[in-house]
């Protein structure tokens, strides 16, 4: 399945804010980050951070699209998200 993320770096810590609508892509989960965006950090981070909060290996997710963008896409095994 394919979670959209609206990530925020530079977040004292990282956590889930909640959900937004967007008229052209429909529901992102709006996430802070605490990493920066350089290098690919923050991506790391996010990763990271959905990984162990769905409870799944950090294999099971990949970014599949938005690396240099904070609107990101995200690609993770079909499941119940736990903010839904």
């Amino acid at each position: 399945m394919l979670l959209r993320v609206h990530a925020l770096p530079n977040a004292r810590k990282s956590e889930v804010t909640g959900w937004e609508e967007d008229p052209r892509l429909g529901r992102i989960l709006r996430v802070k980050v605490a990493a920066p965006p350089v290098e690919g950090k923050a991506n790391e981070a996010l990763r990271i951070f959905l990984a162990a909060e769905l409870g799944i290996a950090k294999s099971q997710v990949r970014l599949a699209k938005g690396d240099g963008s904070r609107l990101k896409a995200f690609e993770i095994p079909e499941m119940t998200l736990p903010w839904a």
